[in-house]
């Protein structure tokens, strides 16, 4: 990512954005991999409202690769690697609302950094950042 900007905190916001999307899709992927594989990492007995781990797991899986390609188009500074950053974070709050009640504290952790990443993308990711 470059760090020429006419706002050195915006070029640091923008890597942070990047940096965990990056990091939060390679997770996801992983994730996805093992629940497609019925890692036992999983409860064997677990219900799902819709689908089952599998379909969980690609779905997972899906959503980390899309949350790493955004990671570099946002490192590329292009458009639609912000907003898809934004979006893709916006739907990672959405996943851990659903699983608060399971892992509460990882839950509220993942929140308030994707909190943090949209904050980024759209205070720093203004006009500047598609002209850069």
């Amino acid at each position: 990512m470059s760090t020429q900007s006419d706002d050195p905190r915006g070029s640091g916001w923008l890597l942070f954005a990047a940096t965990m999307l990056g990091l939060t899709g390679s997770l996801n992927a992983l994730i996805g991999l093992a629940a497609i594989g019925q890692s036992r990492v999983f409860a064997g007995d677990a219900a799902f409202v819709i689908g089952n781990l599998r379909a969980w797991g690609w779905i997972l899986l899906l959503v980390g690769v899309a949350q790493v390609a955004a990671a570099f188009g946002i490192g590329g500074r292009a458009p639609w690697g912000r907003w898809s950053g934004i979006g893709l974070a916006g739907l990672n709050i959405l996943g851990h609302v659903v699983f608060a009640q399971a892992y509460p504290f990882w839950s509220l952790i993942a929140i308030s950094l994707d909190v943090l990443v949209i904050y980024a993308l759209t205070v720093y990711g203004g006009p500047e950042f598609e002209r850069a």
